[in-house]
């Protein structure tokens, strides 16, 4: 079971996050929309996994996943500093691509109902 202080700590590391890639991190690789689709924490809010969204090609992606790790340093700094925490979690970044297998989806169930699919 994951503690309450993590989930919370999880929560505000995914709002700051979103803020900084918003207007912080001036890196031209983060192109598209991004989204910051999850984070989880470790119980004891030393480690991060940080799931990413990025509607665009793999090009887009790849640039954007990329540009989160060259500067994990500074985000892990902004982190620690932003929560005041004594610890800034390590974070390592993944490509997540749910929301855009979700899009093709529901692309598909539009076209099955307006009949260009049998």
């Amino acid at each position: 079971m994951t503690a309450p202080r993590s989930i919370r700590v999880a929560q505000q590391v995914k709002r700051e996050l979103s803020e900084m890639m918003r207007r912080d991190l001036k890196d031209e690789r983060i192109a598209g929309i991004v989204s910051i689709t999850d984070v989880e924490l470790s119980g004891d809010c030393r480690y991060a996994r940080v799931f990413i969204s990025v509607y665009g090609d793999e090009t887009a992606q790849k640039g954007t996943i990329d540009a989160l790790v060259e500067q994990t340093g500074y985000i892990r700094g902004e982190i620690g500093r932003r929560l005041g925490l004594r610890f800034a979690p390590e974070m390592t970044f993944r490509l997540d691509n749910s929301l855009e297998r979700g899009a093709k989806v529901s692309e598909l169930i539009a076209r099955i109902s307006r009949g260009e699919i049998e």
